[in-house]
């Protein structure tokens, strides 16, 4: 298998990891009674934890991206070519559908629900604007942690912990605002699987923004030159 097509399948299956136990605890807390579910505590925990153990399984074959908004800054920062990033997005979109469609089989009694498989959504509160610059801010924070702990060559050996670890935090301060989900794939993915396609370009375009701001700044500022 060439490393392409190997880098696709770590690219999916970590995506996977992301999207299905992530918007799965979304679910589950919403299908819990009350006094039994996990909050806002448990949710970012769960998305955070999956993210770390499915960034460290991939990271030596893929680089562990797991988010269009992370391969289009590595792009932009040429540590990865066109057709990797492309190959790598399309990739990273289809695991985090199939995750939401195996969410739809496994919660089919919350159709139309507000949380219904937990499809990132805005506060009643945040405006579009608003909305994109929050999740631009909060992957502005998951790429800077991405470049700081895993493609910086003087980053600590911690694999995907500090990575998972800003994702918990972005939510338990996003989470309520717009979802925090900071990555289009987790969006789209699981927002086809739920028929649930508004303002589905905020969630591109403020990742995106906010991912390549911090890497272009990493770059040119605090990567160490090229001798």
């Amino acid at each position: 298998m060439s490393p392409l097509i190997q880098g696709c399948l770590a690219e999916l299956i970590g995506t996977f990891y992301l999207c299905f136990i992530g918007a799965g605890s979304i679910c589950i807390n919403a299908f819990l009674p009350a006094g039994e579910k996990i909050g806002l505590v448990g949710i970012a925990l769960a998305h955070g934890l999956a993210l770390s153990v499915g960034v460290s399984a991939t990271m030596n074959i893929s680089g562990g991206q797991l988010n269009p908004a992370v391969s289009v800054a590595l792009f932009v920062t040429r540590k990865i070519d066109a057709a990797r990033m492309g190959a790598f997005i399309v990739s990273q979109l289809v695991g985090a559908l199939a995750a939401g469609l195996l969410l739809r089989t496994m919660f089919p009694g919350y159709l139309g629900e507000p949380t219904y498989l937990g499809v990132p959504g805005l506060s009643s509160k945040v405006g579009p604007g608003s909305a994109v610059c929050i999740e631009a801010v909060l992957t502005f924070l998951l790429v800077f942690s991405i470049f700081g702990t895993a493609i910086d060559p003087r980053a600590p050996k911690i694999g995907g912990f500090g990575i998972g670890l800003t994702v918990a935090f972005d939510i338990l301060v996003g989470g309520p605002l717009t979802g925090a989900a900071m990555n289009p794939a987790r969006h789209l993915g699981i927002a086809l699987a739920a028929g649930r396609l508004e303002n589905s370009w905020i969630y591109w375009v403020g990742p995106i923004l906010g991912g390549t701001v911090a890497a272009l700044l990493y770059q040119r500022f605090l990567l160490p030159r090229e001798k």
